[in-house]
């Protein structure tokens, strides 16, 4: 059987790799790759950088002889297109699935409203035979435009990453935070209670993101250790450090995130405080972790956590790993993900 994947990511950008390539590497499967220009993200700097190769995509795109074949496609083939493209491909395959982890039908930007790409999520899973949904919340939504809709959550493999062996904390306690850049807002928004900590407990942020300092987080730079995101970089930075955070605003589009950061922190034992927004909630109920919304949540989140006696966070980071592995692993959802695609184990 011949599987086509189609994202506008490369397979560096996390979404692409969690809900396409992991899981090939996961069952050991091969696929035509189709990434459009292959680059890990398609903002509009990117683009027009390459525009030589965006035109020869989007001419790839529309030559793509996919009939007979199996296409998974994670959110969108073209960041272009205002679907058409995307719905001829799903609707000539001979099995299609179409994959999204986000609320993109709450994507509400300038870009795509120009683009003519308000409706686009709804017409992909309109069009594909079976539509995968990160979380409960998108699968509902997809049941509207769809009557095959399997939700299957981002999932991680735990052995992937290092799990911490002591939880006594250092002199200065590591608060950590995974991301990207483009993330980073949801820090800035808890500056406060970062620096509050900080200045109570000596507690140093360490971010696992871009390398360039961030203008937003300029109340909070003086407390922050910056590593640049890796491949064999984030998995010691995160069994390193003390605690985790992911903070996160309550917006419809929020909403629709799939809590992966948290999945992150859990495989490598962290105890955590997150706020339960979205899929967030559930998977802080599962981890033992703490729920912040307010400032004041924060601080005496961050506190209790820091404060409380190495037993104690230990508890919590053993039950985030087990919960992990029982809920979010790889290998407890093959068979969903594999059904879907048409597969037998």
């Amino acid at each position: 059987m011949t599987v086509h994947a189609f994202s506008s990511y490369s397979p560096e950008a996390g979404s692409t790799r969690v809900r396409l390539y992991d899981w090939f590497r996961h069952l050991g499967l091969t696929a035509e790759r189709h990434t459009f220009i292959g680059q890990r993200d398609a903002r509009g700097s990117t683009l027009v950088r390459n525009l030589p190769n965006v035109f020869s995509a989007e001419v790839r795109l529309r030559r793509a002889d996919v009939r007979g074949s199996t296409v998974i496609m994670s959110r969108e083939a073209s960041p272009l297109s205002s679907g058409r493209v995307e719905r001829r491909l799903l609707r000539d395959a001979g099995h299609s699935v179409y994959d999204f982890d986000d609320a993109l039908f709450h994507d509400l930007s300038a870009v795509r409203r120009y683009l003519g790409q308000h409706g686009k999520c709804q017409s992909l899973v309109s069009a594909a035979d079976v539509v995968i949904a990160g979380n409960d919340y998108l699968a509902e939504w997809a049941s509207a435009f769809s009557s095959n809709v399997t939700m299957v959550p981002s999932c991680v493999e735990p052995d992937d990453y290092l799990q911490k062996s002591s939880w006594e904390t250092a002199e200065r306690p590591v608060i950590v935070w995974l991301g990207s850049p483009s993330t980073e807002q949801f820090v800035a928004d808890i500056a406060g209670p970062l620096r509050t900590v900080h200045e109570m407990t000596g507690a140093r942020l360490r971010l696992v993101s871009g390398a360039s300092d961030n203008p937003a987080l300029g109340s909070i730079n003086h407390m922050i250790d910056r590593i640049p995101w890796s491949p064999t970089s984030f998995a010691p930075a995160l069994a390193s450090s003390d605690i985790a955070i992911g903070p996160l605003t309550d917006t419809p589009f929020a909403r629709g995130k799939c809590a992966y950061k948290l999945l992150q922190y859990a495989a490598a034992a962290l105890p955590m405080v997150a706020a339960p927004v979205g899929a967030n909630a559930l998977a802080l109920q599962r981890f033992d972790g703490l729920s912040a919304s307010t400032p004041s949540d924060w601080t005496e989140a961050l506190t209790e956590l820091l404060s409380e006696p190495s037993s104690g966070r230990k508890r919590r980071g053993d039950a985030a790993r087990d919960a992990v592995e029982r809920y979010y692993a790889f290998s407890a959802w093959s068979r969903e993900w594999a059904s879907a695609l048409g597969l037998r184990l």
